[in-house]
């Protein structure tokens, strides 16, 4: 049975509790950081260690992203063949698995405000779903679905917030993805078993912006699913327990690609001249994120088994 986590403050101690009826239960130990958790924490509760003692009510404490900043914020672009044909692509062109990153610094709670820097006028939104690893590697693996629990040990809800008028004409995703607050995450480390994890493609993303569906779709959408990517990736760099891969999101972004025409011509023009063209486009875009906009995300199986829980962000200007 999968468990939901929480990293919390409640009377001036920052504390890992698991969710348990709207109550959390302190755990154990008091880990300092997600990787800490990860590797003396999350065993034992995936073993089914018995949970007792203190039960504080969810609504008393205050809940941290649990995702803590010394870990690396890695992440996959154009993963979804849905995301792929709104950027007028498709698998058979563009059949890379591609790699960035992000500041580990814009990690945020899952309810904290989403701050649009003063310059930026196209702001986007992008549910994902968040790889934490359980282990260290440090050559290359080969991963398949059979052993893929014993990499990943526990999935997180992420919204991967874009500058996209940082992130394109400047060709920034690491600028256009990392301003303080642009990676809401949480509000649980969901952990699961082997058997769980396997129902990885039945997981359901959703996002609303006041109240709208923008983005609904399940996981089975995804190009590059994550035993091949750890595969790829172990064969790239390091990572350690704790660290985080955001997916990719599907399609239903405010991002929409622009007539042929229109992209061979901003390919033509400045990259100063290329910004204002993609500003010019975001006014009259109705679906880009402006400051008073709700966004609502969340993740779980349509049988509710898997719940990743649900963020709640509102835009605000810097």
């Amino acid at each position: 049975m999968s468990v939901n986590v929480v990293r919390y403050r409640h009377d001036g101690r920052v504390r890992w509790g698991v969710v348990d009826d709207g109550a959390v239960v302190p755990i154990d130990g008091n880990p300092s950081t997600t990787r800490e958790f990860m590797l003396r924490g999350a065993p034992g509760l995936h073993g089914g260690a018995p949970i007792g003692g203190e039960r504080i009510a969810l609504s008393a404490v205050e809940v941290l992203c649990p995702i803590t900043r010394d870990r690396q914020f890695l992440c996959q672009a154009v993963n979804y063949h849905s995301h792929l044909r709104e950027s007028g692509s498709d698998s058979t062109s563009n059949p890379f698995n591609i790699f960035f990153r992000k500041a580990s610094s814009c990690l945020a709670a899952a309810t904290t405000d989403i701050v649009c820097p003063s310059h930026v006028e196209f702001l986007d939104y992008e549910v994902e779903i968040g790889l934490v690893f359980s282990r260290d590697v440090g050559s290359p693996v080969v991963v398949n679905e059979d052993d893929l629990a014993s990499y990943v040990g526990a999935l997180v809800l992420l919204n991967d917030v874009s500058a996209r008028d940082v992130q394109l004409p400047e060709m920034q995703f690491y600028k256009g993805k990392s301003y303080r607050t642009f990676g809401p995450a949480g509000p649980y480390l969901t952990l699961l078993t082997a058997e769980e994890l396997r129902r990885f493609p039945e997981l359901r993303l959703k996002l609303s912006v006041n109240g709208e569906i923008r983005q609904d779709a399940l996981a089975s959408d995804m190009v590059h699913r994550p035993p091949e990517t750890l595969t790829e990736l172990s064969a790239l760099q390091d990572w350690e327990a704790g660290d985080l891969l955001a997916t990719g999101t599907p399609g239903g972004c405010a991002l929409r690609a622009p007539a042929k025409p229109l992209a061979l011509l901003a390919q033509l023009v400045s990259p100063v001249r290329r910004q204002a063209l993609v500003r010019r486009a975001a006014a009259s875009n109705a679906r880009r994120l402006r400051p008073g906009d709700v966004v609502e995300a969340s993740i779980r199986t349509d049988d509710g088994a898997i719940d990743l829980g649900t963020q709640r962000n509102e835009v605000v200007v810097a």
